[in-house]
């Protein structure tokens, strides 16, 4: 045999491991209840729980108040009453709900008006060919901005740009889907998960500390600064790893029919339309910083500072993202006649927010649980039990910090919804490192870091379906296995990116972000 076939035997072999250990996931990912039966499951479990523990006795103190943890049965008739009565103020209260679709409607109006398509097809068509792979990763982290719009419109593009090139167009679904989905902790810009991870971390924050506040943009700066990195390897890996893989092990069909014009051609109104979007958006962006020049700003707290949790502007975080989007998105759609009349106008609104209605279901059910796990005590009775624990571990703050990483990295290969992984996971973890004094920030960017890296191997990410379908318009043969031996590079690259740079930032106690500290309690930059 030819060393080619051998390597060529030996890729295939290993890519049918890889495929074969990832199909064994699915498989029992798939046996897995949907993750708001789990929720109403645990909703019950915390009730019978707390029933049961309500007759013991703990010797823990209650960090804040000083008086012995208690656990309150849940079961019992008056709190049964209480949580009837506050029903529907839990999930109209729950501080995720609110902040999300208010963010969505915005940008579902800049998405249904096309001006978000607009642009990413600008960018990626006007992109020179050494630049591509950079570009792709680049604009696959801005499509945060539009929920889910990059895998359906970036991943397309990119790949028939990476064929259009001379490069492989697997390498460049690769590369655009590690910069959407992988990327997801590093970005240049918020995005509609932000708000999701930081009401959970909050809540689950106040268990220990009710006074205790949780900026919605607590790791930014660690997001922008992991961008660098984050872009540097996953362009070496595409180039040295991805690039030779797939010409080696995943040979394009004979006689391929793509239709580009389809995904990338931008009519002359919509051109022009963009443009003027795109100034009206920029004057909006130079009227804010305007505004908030003065020291006397409205927009600043009363001590003039502008990232302060009583500053107005922090405060208005999703009001400002939704006007910006909404604003850019209505211009747009008017000149390029997208928006006909004001049913188009509120369609744009009614589409998007189709994309939440799972979401909002199960959000119903986590605000119970969150509410019956708090009122029980049984979230502080964890916390400061685990607390105990890590403290006669004695284990270095860094130590704990990674075992949540690979934790969260284990767990992300099953459950892939950040929102659903962090409603489980913020209400134990959360409290119970702020008791051994770490800061609610560091642990939400812990969690952050495996969360953005693992998603792309693991079949139970719900857009794998799609990306398969996607490559299988250049390969055939593409199947789980292809599309995770493909991803496992990026994942171990990510992983080791991320948490390299959590921790430089930690030891040169660079903040995270605003408001954001590494101990608790807060010791402010």
């Amino acid at each position: 045999m030819s060393e080619k076939k051998q390597i060529e035997a030996s890729l295939h072999d290993s890519s049918q491991q890889i495929g074969g250990f990832l199909g064994w996931i699915e498989r029992v990912g798939n046996k897995i209840p949907d993750i708001t039966m789990l929720f109403i499951a645990a909703f019950f479990i915390t009730c019978i729980l707390s029933a049961v523990l309500s007759n013991l006795h703990f010797n823990y103190v209650h960090p804040t108040t000083g008086k012995p943890i208690a656990v309150t049965n849940m079961l019992s008739a008056k709190e049964f009453v209480t949580l009837m009565s506050k029903m529907v103020t839990n999930y109209s209260g729950f501080p995720p709900l609110g902040m999300v679709i208010v963010a969505t409607l915005g940008i579902g109006i800049a998405d249904g008006s096309g001006y978000i398509n607009t642009g990413l097809k600008k960018i990626l068509s006007v992109t020179p060919k050494f630049l591509i792979t950079p570009i792709v990763i680049i604009v696959g982290m801005l499509s945060h901005l539009a929920p889910d719009s990059g895998y359906m419109i970036i991943i397309p593009i990119a790949a028939y740009m990476f064929y259009a090139s001379g490069k492989h167009p697997l390498s460049g679904v690769a590369a655009s889907f590690a910069g959407i989905a992988g990327a997801f902790a590093a970005n240049y810009t918020p995005s509609a998960i932000d708000p999701v991870i930081q009401g959970f971390t909050q809540m689950a924050a106040q268990i220990i500390d009710p006074t205790y506040e949780v900026n919605v943009l607590c790791n930014y700066f660690y997001a922008v600064g992991s961008t660098f990195a984050v872009i540097g390897s996953c362009w070496w890996v595409t180039e040295k790893i991805t690039e030779p893989w797939c010409r080696k092990a995943c040979p394009l069909d004979d006689n391929l029919d793509i239709p580009y014009e389809d995904v990338t051609s931008i009519t002359p109104r919509e051109n022009r339309s963009f443009y003027i979007a795109t100034i009206v958006l920029i004057a909006m962006l130079a009227g804010l910083v305007l505004a908030l020049m003065p020291a006397d700003s409205i927009l600043r707290d009363p001590n003039g500072s502008i990232a302060s949790f009583k500053a107005p502007v922090m405060q208005s975080i999703v009001a400002i993202i939704f006007l910006l989007a909404a604003v850019t998105g209505i211009v747009y759609g008017i000149l390029s006649g997208k928006f006909k009349s004001s049913k188009d106008f509120t369609n744009s609104m009614e589409e998007i927010t189709k994309t939440l209605i799972q979401l909002i279901v199960f959000y119903f059910f986590a605000a119970q649980f969150m509410y019956a796990f708090g009122a029980s005590n049984l979230g502080a009775l964890i916390a400061i039990s685990g607390a105990e624990f890590l403290k006669s571990l004695a284990l270095p703050p860094q130590v704990t910090i990674f075992g949540i990483i690979v934790f969260v990295g284990l767990l992300n290969l099953l459950i892939t919804s950040a929102s659903a992984k962090w409603s489980i996971l913020a209400p134990i973890f959360v409290p119970m490192l702020m008791s051994v004094g770490i800061a609610p920030e560091l642990t939400q960017a812990a969690f952050r870091v495996s969360d953005s890296a693992v998603n792309v191997c693991t079949p139970m990410f719900a857009f794998y379906p799609l990306i398969i379908i996607y490559c299988q318009k250049y390969y055939k043969r593409t199947g789980v296995g292809t599309l995770s031996s493909l991803m496992l590079p990026y994942t171990i690259t990510l992983l080791i990116v991320l948490t390299t740079m959590l921790y430089l930032f930690w030891w040169f106690n660079i903040p995270l972000g605003f408001q954001a500290d590494y101990v608790y309690p807060r010791q402010m930059f």
